[in-house]
Order: structure tokens, then sequence, then C-alpha cells
């Protein structure tokens, strides 16, 4: 008599369904496009690290402190909390409450986020980006400068990276949205998310 194996499949354990190819190639290539751009925007930290050390140096080093590295570092960090939002949609670390969210099972959870998508989020994306790229075009036209300091450096590359976000952030959602579809109709997510806690 012989004794199953562990790893065989049993009559109730059923093959996981795949999605069809081209849905998968439009979650991977939105999904790669994110991931990929997201790491090049990390080189806004250079500027943000270079302000700050340099104005810690000017100002108790030198005694005198600048005139730019605030903007500089406010810009920056800006800049790089913003364009990494996508990413962060990507990789499941925006914040939600969890309370009952652990408790509903995939296909619920499939449901609750396809809904929240195609209700919510990529509306509101839509209509951030129309109405920021505008804010960004009548910045460019007027030179918009800050207010903040004597330096009053251009601020419209700044009020560019906002229609920028609402892009990604929309383009990131697509995948979101198909995602949370395919579990809604299956009752499996084609990723899990690493649990992170803050």
């Amino acid at each position: 008599m012989s004794v199953p194996q562990p790893n065989a499949m049993t009559s109730s354990s059923a093959p996981k369904r795949r999605p069809p190819r081209g849905y998968l190639a439009v979650i991977r290539t939105i999904d790669k496009f994110t991931e990929v751009t997201s790491y090049l925007f990390v080189i806004v930290i250079v500027p943000l690290i270079l302000a700050n050390v340099v104005e810690v140096f000017a100002r108790y080093v030198l005694r005198a402190p600048t005139m730019w590295a605030l903007d500089v570092t406010t810009m920056s960090y800006g800049t790089l909390f913003m364009l990494g939002a996508a990413l962060a949609l990507l990789k499941g670390a925006h914040v939600r409450t969890d309370m009952l969210w652990e408790r509903f099972s995939d296909r619920t959870k499939g449901m609750i986020d396809s809904l929240a998508a195609l209700l919510l989020f990529l509306p509101t994306m839509a209509v951030l980006f129309f109405i920021s790229i505008d804010d960004f075009f009548h910045a460019v036209s007027i030179d918009e400068r800050s207010s903040s300091g004597a330096w009053t450096p251009v601020i419209w590359p700044l009020r560019g990276v906002i229609p920028l976000t609402a892009f990604m952030l929309f383009l990131q959602g697509v995948s979101e949205l198909l995602k949370s579809l395919w579990a809604w109709r299956t009752g499996e997510f084609l990723t899990k998310h690493e649990k992170i806690e803050v």
C-alpha cells in the first residue's frame, strides 16, 4: 500500500488558475515601469542630502547660513515623497486599516479594492492630473517663483511633479485594479504584499 507524498496533488486541490497572457502582460509592464522609474527618481535624494550638508557646514562652521538650502531641501523632499507614491502603491506600503481587513477572504478583499479603485482612486487621480497640469502650465507661463525667502527660485518644476505623480499613481492604480478584479473573480490574489509594520 503506497503512502501519498506530501506534495502530491489531491482531488480537493485544483491547479491555480492563471489569467490570460495579455492580462498578465499589462500588469507586468505597468509594474516594471513603476519600479524602474521610481528607482530612477531616487536621484532626487542627492540634492536633498547635499543641501543639508552644505547648510549645516555653512551655519555651524562658517557662521554664514545659506539662503537657498531650505528651498532646495523642501522641493527635493516633496519631489521624492510624491514620486515614490506609485512604488509604495505597488509594494502595498500605503496606510490601510487592518482591524477588519485581515478577516476578509481574498475574494472580498478583491471586491473592496476593485470598487475603491473604480469609484474613488482612479477618478481622483484623473481629476488631480487635469487640475494640476493646468496649474503647471500657468506656473511656467508666469515664471512663478517662491516667495519664502530672498532666493526666490522658480517653482514650476515642483508644480510639474504633481501631474507626473497623479499620472504614475493612475497607471499603477490600473495594475492594482486588474489584480483586484482577478482576486474578486477567482478568490486568489496574483501577488501578495509583505506586511509592513510602522
